[in-house]
């Protein structure tokens, strides 16, 4: 059975809307696409793949995943995880790739944050 999608203007109206039936946002982008970002959906939660803890998930609300994957391959897995664990789960078609594009509001997140250099690490 496929995972269900949803659209970027779909999900945008539902957020729009700002009661219950808001769903609840997953960002499930692989470690380095997240960490390398400094947005996120608004109010988005963070679980990483591939493994996950989704007890903190509520059963009552929809929930709609995203990774930075156009084909949505590791958001679908997720989705379909959070399926078999009784959720209402569906996919953002097109990812945040797609929600970027489109212009879509996001909130920032921290960028990752470099170590300082080490003196005398590079030695020619």
């Amino acid at each position: 059975m496929p995972v269900p999608r949803i659209t970027k203007e779909e999900l945008q109206a539902r957020i729009d809307g700002g009661d219950a039936t808001t769903p609840v946002l997953v960002d499930v982008r692989l470690k380095y696409p997240y960490e390398h970002s400094t947005v996120r959906l608004p109010g988005a939660i963070r679980l990483a793949p591939p493994d996950f803890e989704s007890s903190s998930l509520p059963l009552d609300r929809d929930i709609v995943t995203y990774d930075s994957d156009p084909e949505e391959i590791v958001g679908a897995r997720v989705a379909a995880a959070l399926i078999r664990q009784g959720h209402r789960a569906s996919v953002l078609q097109g990812g945040i790739v797609e929600w970027l594009a489109a212009k879509l509001p996001t909130e920032s997140k921290d960028a990752p944050k470099q170590k300082p250099p080490v003196a005398g690490a590079l030695k020619g």
